[in-house]
């Protein structure tokens, strides 16, 4: 090799390293995977990182089996790419630059292409096209115009509207991830394989982050939860309903907190004992789970009490909710539940209302507490409402 190709070589190699080495800055910059996602597209599409016209990222669900569409980046056409890129020129637009802008991207509703892309949901079988084989065969594909006429049949590509791309997986620890799928549908640049070279190189590094993100959020998730019944934990609770109590205000609407306590388990715990009563709480928490809706806030308050916020429910359609909950757990068939006064495991319920009893938190809490006390003095297996009689 003669002396100004090995210098150029050298210089290019220099370049890749320089690229990369920046790259790998700007993914440790967060562990919201959101924001790793824009940047790794954004490093994929920028003009100083791959500089692929679009870029589109999915990622495996192993519960479902599927491949999912969580983003893409990208103009959605020509002339938008055009404006794009001279703006970009114009005001000397950094990579460090774009990767600033997630919040302002997070925030747009015109965005064609992620849209498009998050949309997306592939059944992880080798019948169901290229992405499913990029995960199963743990290898990239490049797709031509010559092959997606002549040999493949690919949803995708009609969706797309596109006739060359190329897909390279995400790996972490020789399991595949997630795809990323790239084309220059706009500029008609040909897509080298030098360039499929970076690409599969940077998906190594991307694959990695987002693995990370993945640890970082199971770790936020569990600090979050009571680890027997996996519902939020105290601590947790006391933050959402502050920020619901805050939603509420802003909105004016109404909100309804039910204190609920299982009655008599101390006689289940010490005649049954504590991994029965284990058992118990966790079956309460699974009929939560189930009765609430998909809107309401609950979580396991302490001992052998849970907690529900009921949003948007003022007390007559909230105490309508707390009475279905507590029907459901008194036709639960516990097990040995006959040892219980009544022959069966029941539980009281206390609720109180936002603005009528109270308009903070503390007040809301100790408000539904009251009412609770009032239900297991009324007889127990009943839903009580808060009212200023209580106090008399």
């Amino acid at each position: 090799m003669d002396k100004p190709q090995l210098q150029k070589d050298l210089e290019k190699s220099r370049a890749e390293l320089l690229m990369f080495y920046e790259i790998g800055n700007l993914m440790r910059t967060t562990l919201k995977l959101d924001e790793i996602l824009y940047i790794i597209l954004t490093c994929v599409t920028s003009h100083e990182g791959l500089g692929f016209n679009r870029a589109m990222l999915f990622l495996v669900n192993e519960k479902k089996k599927i491949l999912e569409g969580k983003m893409g980046i990208g103009p959605h056409s020509a002339e938008e790419a055009d404006k794009i890129w001279k703006k970009i020129e114009s005001e000397k637009t950094t990579l460090k630059d774009l990767t600033k802008s997630y919040k302002a991207f997070a925030k747009r509703k015109d965005l064609r292409l992620d849209k498009l892309v998050k949309s997306v949901k592939v059944p992880l079988r080798e019948s169901a096209g290229i992405l499913a084989l990029t995960v199963l065969e743990g290898m990239g594909f490049e797709i031509t115009t010559d092959k997606v006429s002549k040999k493949i049949k690919d949803p995708l590509c009609a969706l797309l509207k596109t006739e060359h791309f190329v897909t390279v997986p995400l790996k972490a620890k020789n399991k595949t991830i997630g795809v990323i799928l790239v084309d220059n549908i706009f500029n008609k640049a040909p897509i080298t394989k030098d360039d499929i070279r970076i690409l599969t190189m940077f998906a190594n590094q991307a694959g990695l982050a987002i693995e990370n993100s993945h640890l970082y959020e199971r770790t936020v998730s569990l600090s979050h939860s009571d680890s027997l019944t996996t519902l939020s934990n105290h601590g947790r609770f006391q933050y959402l309903l502050s920020r619901e109590l805050k939603n509420a205000t802003k909105g004016k609407k109404p909100l309804s907190l039910a204190m609920i306590d299982i009655d008599n388990f101390k006689n289940y715990n010490d005649t049954l004992g504590h991994p029965a009563g284990d058992k118990v709480l966790i079956n309460i928490s699974k009929i939560i789970r189930k009765i609430c809706r998909s809107t309401d806030v609950f979580a396991r308050y302490g001992g052998e009490e849970f907690i529900v916020v009921f949003l948007n429910a003022n007390k007559e359609s909230a105490w309508g909710l707390a009475e279905r909950l507590r029907q459901a757990i008194e036709k639960f068939e516990f097990p040995d539940q006959k040892i219980q006064p009544n022959n069966n495991l029941t539980v009281s319920i206390g609720l109180a209302s936002f603005p009528e009893d109270a308009k903070n938190k503390e007040g809301l809490i100790a408000k539904a507490d009251k009412a609770l006390y009032q239900a297991k003095r009324a007889g127990k297996n009943r839903t009580h409402i808060y009212s200023a009689e209580i106090e008399q």
